[in-house]
């Protein structure tokens, strides 16, 4: 294949958007773990899980059965203003790093969110409306996922309350303030205004925050507000369940011009894009239909699948979520403050995480000059500044490019460039200045964090 063969830009037909998500579960022979009550230990109920999250989420969420599930009409039509989005042939790139390899990437950041997580937040404000619900909670990291819910809850006239993690809070006011443009309201955690957040400043005085922390601030707020559930917009099922769009889009793209990828590259914070991304191919090599290289790409300062341990761990850093089986760094473990605020969560998909120790997929840890690096290299030659989350993705993808350089191989590389960075110019400028550092936690740091995982064998 030469880079002539397809289009620099691979566009779909408004026709070609999903009229169902996929459901990887239905295709996994050791399915993911269920959710469990950390009091019995025993399996969440859909009853048990009712205070939290909306009714048809949970029945989305506990669903390992079903291999399509139909996304309603309404939700279909939101998605026509920004999907399908293209499938882009890196061809600059390419010739930037002299490789024989083919590079393309399904850019998710031609929305007013500025990433995919639009995908699962239109459907999540769809389902609270539907049940009647007056407003939802959630956290967010780098400010993507309250972003693209705010715009989805002033779409559907809810109420919407976020609780950011600090450090983004500060390093992103404009992120904030379109979430605030939105109707949204939006508070720095751990905060004072919460039960939780106060015993966390308590602990953690002067904590720049995690999403572990936010979480339990935004599910004390929806359990104990009337008409409120609470949303989250990466991890569980549903959220990768919603995200398969990106997959399936990709996939049909790939099969209108006969490419067919060797690697899929994502970046992996708690999993949601690279879950959507991934999905119908890892379908394809669970039924062994076709056999692809998934890699996984976090950051080495929240090496939660390079270095966490397999297990039951709470969700959330005061302990008032489910638990989950996942790879985890321990639910009090914070992270240092980098700047893929959206990468920075102690665990990962329990989907993903049963993946990847099922060995149907890699990970790599990378750390966040090289990660810019790459982002420069990247928008120099493509035309989009990417995230610093996405550009952990290109990080590998350039490194993947330049094995195939060394060995002659022609392989076809795909990843997922998750949104843009233009409210991240913060974190440029630092990089720019040559006043960035890395931070990789030492063994002793991330003891700390194992201590605190629950010793829960099931």
């Amino acid at each position: 294949m030469s880079k002539f063969d397809v289009p620099y830009k691979i566009y779909l037909d408004e026709k070609d958007i999903p009229s169902s998500w996929y459901n990887v579960r239905a295709d996994m022979k050791n399915k993911p773990a269920p959710l469990i009550h950390p009091a019995t230990l025993k399996p969440l109920s859909f009853e048990e899980m009712r205070p939290i999250f909306c009714d048809e989420l949970i029945r989305q969420e506990l669903d390992d059965t079903t291999p399509y599930i139909r996304i309603p009409n309404e939700i279909q039509n939101f998605y026509k203003m920004y999907r399908p989005s293209p499938l882009v042939h890196a061809v600059y790139l390419e010739e930037l790093l002299g490789t024989p390899a083919h590079i393309f990437y399904k850019f998710e950041g031609n929305n007013t969110s500025g990433s995919h997580k639009l995908n699962s937040a239109i459907a999540q404000a769809y389902y609270a409306k539907k049940q009647g619900l007056k407003g939802v909670t959630t956290e967010t990291g780098a400010g993507q996922w309250g972003t693209a819910l705010a715009m989805a809850c002033s779409f559907f006239q809810l109420e919407c309350k976020v609780y950011m993690v600090k450090v983004s809070y500060e390093q992103k006011p404009f992120r904030r303030e379109v979430m605030r443009t939105y109707g949204a309201s939006v508070t720095p955690s751990p905060s004072m205004d919460t039960k939780i957040g106060r015993k966390i400043n308590a602990d953690h005085p002067n904590t720049t925050g995690s999403l572990g922390c936010a979480i339990s601030e935004a599910v004390e707020v929806a359990t104990s507000t009337d008409g409120y559930r609470y949303v989250l917009g990466s991890v569980l099922n549903q959220v990768l369940l919603h995200q398969s769009v990106i997959g399936l889009e990709t996939k049909a793209a790939c099969e209108k011009y006969g490419i067919k990828p060797d690697i899929i590259i994502g970046c992996a914070g708690g999993g949601s894009n690279l879950g959507g991304l991934i999905s119908p191919f890892m379908g394809e090599k669970l039924r062994g239909e076709a056999d692809y290289q998934f890699i996984a790409v976090e950051p080495a300062s929240c090496p939660s699948f390079t270095r966490g341990k397999f297990a039951y761990d709470f969700c959330d850093t005061g302990k008032v979520c489910p638990m989950a089986k996942m790879y985890t760094l321990g639910h009090d473990f914070i992270p240092s403050a980098n700047h893929a605020g959206g990468l920075r969560y102690h665990g990962m998909s329990s989907i993903l995480s049963q993946l990847y120790h099922d060995g149907m997929m890699e990970a790599r840890a990378v750390e966040q000059t090289s990660v810019f690096e790459a982002a420069e290299m990247f928008a120099r030659v493509e035309g989009i500044l990417p995230a610093p989350e996405s550009s952990h993705a290109i990080r590998v993808a350039i490194d993947e490019a330049l094995k195939c350089k060394e060995t002659g191989e022609e392989k076809t590389i795909i990843m997922g460039l998750t949104g843009t960075g233009y409210f991240d110019m913060t974190a440029y400028e630092k990089y720019n200045d040559g006043t960035m550092t890395d931070y990789i936690p030492t063994d002793e740091d991330l003891a700390k964090g194992f201590a605190t995982i629950p010793n829960v064998s099931l």
